[in-house]
């Protein structure tokens, strides 16, 4: 499985590249290939507010249908229509052409984050 070590994750295998005081977020790898392939990506709508850990999206695969979920709090400012009108981008380029949205960081919003380590060997188990 590809871990790149710049970014952060959730347990629930999202993943977080910081720039500045955004997060641009997306699905793992890992997350991406249990999925299968994916066939529907259900974003937030730019404005939309999260706490970390609320469900914010889903994506949709031949397999099943598998939730995403806020990896920090913040108010989404940019969404990948790209991703929404082609979501084999999930499949294809998980950690590049198919991120899923940017949050405007929360003060504080993202704590509990996890780094490669930590996530590896919570998907190693």
């Amino acid at each position: 499985m590809n871990v790149p070590e710049d970014l952060r994750y959730t347990s629930d295998h999202e993943w977080v590249r910081t720039e500045g005081e955004r997060v641009r977020v997306g699905i793992t790898d890992f997350a991406q290939d249990a999925l299968g392939d994916v066939v529907f990506v259900g974003l937030p709508k730019v404005g939309d507010e999260f706490v970390a850990g609320a469900v914010c999206g889903e994506v949709e695969s031949t397999k099943s249908v598998s939730e995403i979920y806020a990896p920090v709090s913040g108010k989404v400012v940019e969404v990948n229509a790209a991703v929404a009108d082609n979501p084999e981008q999930v499949n294809a380029d998980p950690y590049g052409d198919g991120w899923m949205f940017v949050i405007e960081l929360a003060a504080g919003g993202d704590s509990g984050l996890l780094d490669a380590a930590a996530y590896t060997a919570g998907i190693s188990t």
